[in-house]
């Protein structure tokens, strides 16, 4: 038997209605993900002012987002966590709204979309409070976009932890290590065919070479060149 504890049933139900994606889009979906300190923002920065220099229109975005759901899960970082089942309702609620509003209209006008944390981080860390992880990830892309590219940098949990604290940070409610140890676990444990794992130990360029050439073949599959568009 599992040790994993499953939705209940009723939460189930008023967090994950079904909903239908649209067809193909011609926009390109970049998620970056691993524990905090891994270099995700550094990473996803970086790839941004890459592609803004071949003329390639970017959205760059992240999870937990700036909106009102979002900011009730930063706050409680800092303040303490929300109950497992407000946490996982808030965190839906914030994606469903960042899917429609953003990433969407940004992928249908053919934009390269890159997402600092995605709905991988929701399997990673409330799968580390009990939370099946497969299930997780499996309803919430009833209504969320799989990426095209999963670009996941590992790196040792107190590693992660001493870049935290090197850049003046203090690490919040959800950078506690026994927490990352096992989101760390989860994140390790994906399998997904556009799943690009890269040692998030290597110097910061060779990270970003490493990621750039497989963005590039992407793109070439894609026929993404620069364009210029609005959102």
């Amino acid at each position: 038997m599992s040790s994993r504890t499953r939705l209940t049933k009723s939460l189930e139900i008023a967090i994950f209605p079904s909903m239908t994606l649209p067809p193909n889009h011609s926009g390109l979906l970049i998620a970056f993900e691993g524990i905090d300190g891994a270099g995700k923002t550094t990473q996803a920065n970086r790839l941004q002012s890459y592609l803004n220099s071949k003329g390639i229109q970017v959205l760059l975005t992240k999870e937990p987002t700036n909106g009102k759901w979002g900011q009730v899960l930063r706050d409680s970082a800092v303040t303490g966590r929300l109950s497992l089942q407000e946490e996982v309702e808030t965190f839906i609620k914030d994606r469903k709204e960042h899917v429609e509003t953003k990433l969407l209209p940004a992928l249908e006008k053919g934009f390269v979309v890159i997402v600092d944390r995605y709905y991988f981080s929701t399997a990673a860390y409330q799968g580390a409070r009990g939370l099946d992880p497969a299930e997780l990830i499996e309803k919430n892309e009833f209504f969320a976009p799989e990426p095209d590219l999963l670009i996941l940098l590992d790196v040792d949990t107190r590693i992660g932890l001493g870049r935290i604290k090197s850049r003046g940070d203090t690490a919040n409610h959800f950078e506690k290590a026994e927490t990352l140890d096992r989101a760390r676990e989860i994140f390790l444990g994906l399998k997904k065919p556009y799943l690009l794992r890269l040692d998030a130990n290597l110097p910061l360029e060779k990270i970003t070479e490493l990621i750039i050439s497989k963005i590039e073949m992407l793109l070439s599959k894609k026929d993404i060149s620069g364009k210029v568009k609005s959102v």
